[in-house]
């Protein structure tokens, strides 16, 4: 198990590019299995979750090419499902939750699937819900095997339907669209998750030939075709690197330039950071964030209550940033309310940050509230270890503005969502090693 020593109060100064999208890359390598024809698929992050789904697809039977560091090619002329029944596609399946979203493209092109039970970041109940509602509202029948490892769904004919979702959950999203695009009919999806995730996947599938209307809305309108066909595409920017970047920044005094953001598709992560009072200017599609001492929390003139920052399903405040805007308060001057709706163990890491000196009241499984230190004092180094890829992120940059030197354990969490972190940051003067 690898561990980060990072020797705090370095200033990082340059510019940094974020890496593809994690989460968009993930649902956009299931949509390969929609076709017999080759797609290739550039700006994929070069990280732990993306290199255990390409695992899964090999053993599926995709034919993976490497064109370079981050553009491959995949053609998945067929499917050995004989290998969905193995327990090396257990045990892959259980080491990332996106492995759920083989079934949607199973079933639409092959009238079965199988996926083993997933696995993923430990930030509370994730149930699969919608997922199954949607799909069997498509028409599949859903079992589960007798030793209780794989999820079996078989259908005859997709038919297309209307259906409102329980949630607007990303992948559930992701997954009913890609059965539906291959459905008899016409399937309207209300309630539909509209992240840019989904906003990308559906116009991969609209160049592969399916026909989407709605994309980058709730209400998404699928008219089922035949077959689809190859195409290219490209990932966007990782929008949760972005607002680490820009947390990190603050944190840590630095000057940064965030290069290539897709500005456009950020919703309000820009909006979410300017009222914890950091600063910074948009320059064609880069961010440039200012270097600044104790940075304003914004108060409401009208009745003095304190900032409330909540996750929400998009276009509201991401929750994978919940963790990065707790971390960005800590060094604020003023207090904040972080809420975290979505999932009930995602802040339990902040006994860490308060063992560093940061002054944070868990109120309950969901509520934090955090005072900030106004640079008044440095956090102190500390000895951690990551629970998740997020939390992860968060203790890194807490790490990197304290006084001394800190240890991060189970840095293997922080290394399924970022790339090759340590040689990024360090390039930028972060004192960071890797053991």
């Amino acid at each position: 198990m690898a561990e980060f020593i990072i020797q705090g109060g370095h200033k990082l100064h340059g510019e940094i590019t974020p890496q593809g999208a994690k989460n968009e890359a993930l649902q956009v390598l299931s949509a390969v299995l929609l076709t017999r024809e080759p797609v290739t698929i550039s700006n994929i992050p070069d990280i732990l979750d993306t290199r255990r789904y390409m695992d899964i697809l090999k053993l599926m039977g995709v034919k993976v090419t490497r064109i370079d560091a981050h553009t491959f090619t995949f053609q998945a002329e067929d499917v050995d499902f004989e290998q969905l029944h193995t327990e090396e596609f257990v045990r892959l399946s259980a080491k990332i939750r996106a492995s759920i979203m083989v079934l949607g493209p199973l079933l639409g092109r092959y009238g079965k699937a199988y996926s083993g039970k997933p696995g993923g970041d430990q930030i509370g109940r994730r149930p699969l819900t919608t997922h199954f509602e949607g799909l069997e509202k498509l028409g599949a029948v859903i079992s589960t095997s007798t030793d209780e490892k794989f999820f079996e769904l078989e259908a005859k004919q997709l038919k297309g339907c209307y259906m409102q979702l329980n949630e607007p959950s990303v992948t559930g999203t992701a997954n009913i669209v890609m059965a539906a695009v291959l459905a008899e009919g016409e399937t309207t999806i209300f309630n539909a998750a509209c992240e840019p995730y989904l906003y990308q996947l559906c116009t991969m599938l609209n160049k592969m030939g399916a026909k989407i209307e709605g994309i980058g809305s709730n209400l998404l309108k699928i008219k089922g075709v035949k077959e689809l066909h190859g195409c290219e595409h490209r990932i966007f920017p990782d929008m949760i690197e972005v607002g680490s970047f820009i947390g990190m920044a603050a944190m840590t005094q630095s000057e940064l330039t965030i290069k290539e953001c897709a500005c456009d598709h950020l919703g309000l992560i820009p909006y979410t950071f300017a009222k914890m009072g950091v600063k910074f200017d948009r320059v064609g599609d880069d961010l440039v964030v200012h270097g600044q001492e104790p940075y304003s929390i914004y108060t409401n003139p009208m009745d003095a209550s304190i900032l409330t920052i909540a996750d929400a399903p998009w276009p509201g405040f991401t929750p994978d940033l919940i963790s990065i805007a707790l971390v960005t308060a800590i060094q604020a001057k003023g207090s904040v309310l972080i809420h975290q709706k979505m999932f009930e163990s995602r802040l339990f890491f902040v006994d860490m940050l308060q063992s560093m000196g940061a002054q944070i009241v868990l109120c309950d499984p969901h509520r934090a509230i955090v005072v900030g230190l106004a640079r008044e004092k440095k956090l102190r180094a500390t000895r951690m270890s990551s629970p998740d890829i997020r939390a992860g992120i968060a203790l890194l940059i807490a790490a990197l503005s304290a006084d001394g030197t800190s240890v991060i354990q189970n840095v293997e969490q922080i290394d399924r969502g970022y790339e090759q972190i340590v040689e990024r940051l360090n390039a930028l003067g972060a004192k960071i090693d890797r053991v």
